[in-house]
């Protein structure tokens, strides 16, 4: 490992840990955007904003000897009160970096550093792509309307997974997560004494009949085949023990593997609450709210990242047993919908208090992923390795 590589590894680790002290959500990654944008400056690497608080940085612009690549990385936060209990936890009540976008910004940062300084022997041009607002935000959105993908052919991105063992790569041809939507579905009653229920419409007991109906829409009204979840997640209908309230709310997700089955899911959500609810004698209303579709890996790019990951892990490296397509959803599928590309979800679990899983007040980005994926990062955009050596070269992370 040459001395300029583990400074770049330590660097990297430093600046992750930072970025989680210092978390911001979506559209708000104002201190963020700067501390990347200040790096990027020191490492005399161009870049421009980009969607607000997004960057767009390159390296090798002129290059014509391969495709041009872009790299992505989140730069958000989630609205959850960290529990991790690390020296470098979250110093912004409220705020964490529970997925893991704190690392992924690192490891293009480390990614940038290292393709800078090879930068004349990279093959072609390379596109770095700081984005906001993944969770639900839909930055990616954004920063293809603001022309971050100008003169790209492919692009390449990950997430740290903790459901999946160290190392392990999942990158189908194919479907990779699922698209998702959410749902509020208001029931508005005749609110009154709790000792008189017959003069009342109890919006509350509409509720639960409706939970209860909607979740028979997996089981029996699509098919098992379909890999759809619908998940009422809350309910709201604030009162006192003696009073029935006027109004409950239900708020809840779906996920779905392509926008055929979100529409049928859709239609059906609408139709069971509005019939439960008469039944009930309460109006309804169901508000759909559409969030984003499926991210589906092109074959060509997805079995590159198979390949080139096994030269770091060998043929053990390929995860072959959890169930796909994934039920989280991502907003990279923007980028997959306008040119080829891939989306890696690669395993964080190593048995050292990384099996958290993201979204959790007690989640930590696991720091050792950050070499090898700036290896992968490298070995995609044609850049020099160090050479590889048996066993975990980065045990000293931690």
């Amino acid at each position: 490992m040459t001395s300029y590589w583990q400074e770049t590894m330590e660097q990297a680790v430093t600046v992750r840990r930072q970025l989680h002290a210092d978390p911001e959500p979506s559209w708000e990654e104002t201190r963020t955007a700067e501390k990347i944008r200040q790096i990027l400056t020191a490492m005399d690497i161009a870049w421009r904003p980009c969607a607000d608080t997004g960057t767009v940085a390159w390296l090798n612009r002129s290059g014509t000897k391969a495709p041009h690549i872009a790299l992505r990385g989140d730069i958000d936060a989630l609205s959850i009160h960290e529990q991790s209990g690390k020296d470098w936890c979250s110093r912004q009540t409220g705020y964490m970096h529970a997925c893991g976008h704190d690392g992924h910004t690192a490891t293009l940062l480390a990614t940038a550093r290292w393709l800078k300084h090879h930068e004349q022997r990279l093959p072609g041009p390379v596109t770095l792509l700081f984005q906001p607002a993944e969770e639900g935000g839909h930055g990616a959105k954004r920063m293809i309307e603001e022309s971050a993908l100008e003169g790209v052919d492919e692009i390449y991105g990950w997430h740290n997974w903790p459901a999946l063992p160290f190392g392990k790569l999942v990158c189908p041809d194919e479907l990779v997560m699922c698209g998702n939507g959410t749902f509020v579905i208001t029931l508005t009653g005749v609110g009154g004494h709790a000792s008189q229920p017959e003069l009342c419409r109890d919006p509350v007991l509409a509720a639960a009949a409706v939970v209860m109906a909607l979740q028979q829409i997996v089981a029996r009204r699509l098919a098992p085949q379909q890999a759809v979840v619908v998940s009422v997640t809350s309910i709201e209908a604030p009162s006192q023990p003696t009073v029935i309230p006027q109004r409950a709310v239900l708020l809840g997700s779906i996920r779905v593997p392509n926008r055929t089955s979100r529409d049928r899911a859709n239609q059906l959500i609408r139709e069971i609450s509005r019939q439960t609810a008469q039944s009930y004698g309460v109006d309804c209303e169901v508000e759909i709210l559409p969030r984003y579709d499926a991210t589906i890996n092109h074959p060509t790019q997805a079995a590159r990242v198979r390949n080139l990951w096994q030269e770091e892990f060998g043929t053990d490296g390929l995860d072959r047993q959890i169930p796909l397509p994934i039920m989280a959803s991502e907003d990279f599928h923007y980028y997959l919908q306008e040119i080829p590309g891939a989306f890696a979800l690669i395993g964080s679990d190593d048995g050292q208090d990384h099996a958290y899983p993201c979204h959790s007040p007690h989640y930590d980005f696991n720091d050792r992923l950050i070499p090898y994926v700036t290896r992968l990062f490298a070995r995609l955009v044609g850049a020099p390795v160090p050479p590889s050596t048996k066993g975990d070269q980065y045990e000293h992370i931690r």
